[in-house]
């Protein structure tokens, strides 16, 4: 069993986090308090180190890497800047991959292509008021017109909504069938008539990424923008799921990794009693239980990217990555707060920010509740 990165991984890890200490590190904290949303740094330049494409294959515009190679990718820019890290996150697995799982030739070079290249910003629409969990109770509804599709409701929580150009988008198209079997998936392009973008929501965490509304009144698209078969819908959001689990487990590592060396950081410099703070047995013992529990939230992350980069199952394990690492994200960044003592209550230090940035791994792509539901369904099969 090999658990050493190769040495492009390495070379990934090392231009990341080079990257993102550099260049997203200086801003994070004011383009969270200001709730800003800077493309060409947070996307822009992304797609310039050849990360929007990463796991994708070069005839598609991509860099041919692997899962692990991105859940690096994600783990180092999250380890600064959680925000970022979902943009790409968010890009990469639920606005590109269904195109790639699911899409014709064609619809890849459309849509895909440019994507990869980091041309076009992607985004992923499934949740609605009355279908977060319950991804079956979609009423957001598509019917065939002639050579289009029309599209009427409304979509909530997206990540990257507004900014992004291509949606992947999920709605009704046979209201007899039973829930499940009677959703379809779309590409909407933005700027398409009859879809505009709703509340933008004012979030607790990841405040520089966009959270809007999609709203789609008459929105009327070529039938050609129809991604897989008709009534094929769920089936393309539970797949893309299982990979988007990765992204957002890589996310949760990398809040509780940054959360845990700037604790480290702080415990050898803060002076207490005239020693340093990390010298006192307590605070050890504290900085030894946040390492660990990081380090095993990695070796579940790396694994399930393993799996999925070697044409494996891996639903439960990414289900397994993206609990453990987003509950130990929270841990690790509560207690990052506990070290930091008064210091660490306000905005003078980052771990505040990741506090509120890691709450929201606990809650989408799927809540820790559906994760242990995904788990114990495939272990009681």
């Amino acid at each position: 069993m090999q658990f050493a990165l190769t040495e492009e991984q390495n070379l990934i890890r090392d231009m990341v986090r080079d990257f993102a200490e550099k260049e997203i590190a200086p801003s994070a904290r004011i383009r969270d308090e200001e709730e800003h949303f800077d493309r060409d740094l947070m996307f822009g330049r992304l797609g310039e180190l050849g990360l929007t494409g990463i796991v994708f294959p070069e005839q598609y515009g991509g860099g041919g890497g692997d899962y692990i190679g991105y859940a690096i990718a994600v783990e180092e820019l999250s380890r600064v800047c959680a925000s970022t890290g979902v943009t790409l996150s968010a890009h990469i697995s639920l606005g590109s991959n269904p195109i790639y799982l699911f899409g014709t030739e064609d619809q890849k070079q459309r849509f895909l292509r440019p994507m990869a290249r980091g041309q076009k910003l992607g985004a992923f629409g499934l949740t609605e008021p009355s279908a977060g969990s319950d991804a079956g109770g979609t009423r957001t509804t598509a019917v065939r017109e002639g050579d289009s599709w029309i599209l009427n409701g409304t979509k909530i929580f997206i990540t990257n909504a507004g900014e992004a150009d291509v949606y992947v988008v999920f709605a009704r198209t046979d209201k007899e069938a039973q829930k499940h079997h009677g959703i379809s998936a779309f590409i909407v392009e933005k700027g398409t008539p009859g879809f505009s973008f709703g509340k933008k929501e004012r979030k607790m965490g990841i405040r520089s990424s966009p959270t809007l509304e999609l709203v789609f009144e008459n929105c009327r698209i070529p039938a050609e923008n129809l991604l897989s078969d008709i009534g094929n819908g769920f089936k393309v959001a539970m797949k893309t799921l299982d990979g988007g689990r990765i992204g957002i487990a890589s996310q949760a590592l990398g809040i509780a990794q940054g959360a845990l060396d700037v604790s480290v950081d702080y415990a050898r410099e803060r002076k207490q009693f005239e020693l340093p703070i990390a010298k006192f047995q307590g605070v050890q013992f504290q900085l030894a239980d946040m390492a660990t529990q990081v380090e095993a939230a990695r070796m579940l992350v790396y694994k399930a990217a393993w799996r999925a980069s070697a044409g494996l199952s891996y639903s439960t394990e990414s289900a397994m990555a993206k609990l453990f690492a987003s509950e130990t994200a929270m841990k690790v960044t509560t207690q990052a707060v506990q070290i930091h003592g008064g210091y660490g209550y306000t905005r003078e230090f980052p771990v505040e920010r990741m506090m509120r940035d890691a709450k929201i791994t606990e809650i989408y792509e799927g809540t820790s509740e559906i994760q242990r539901l995904v788990i114990g369904t495939a272990l009681c099969r």
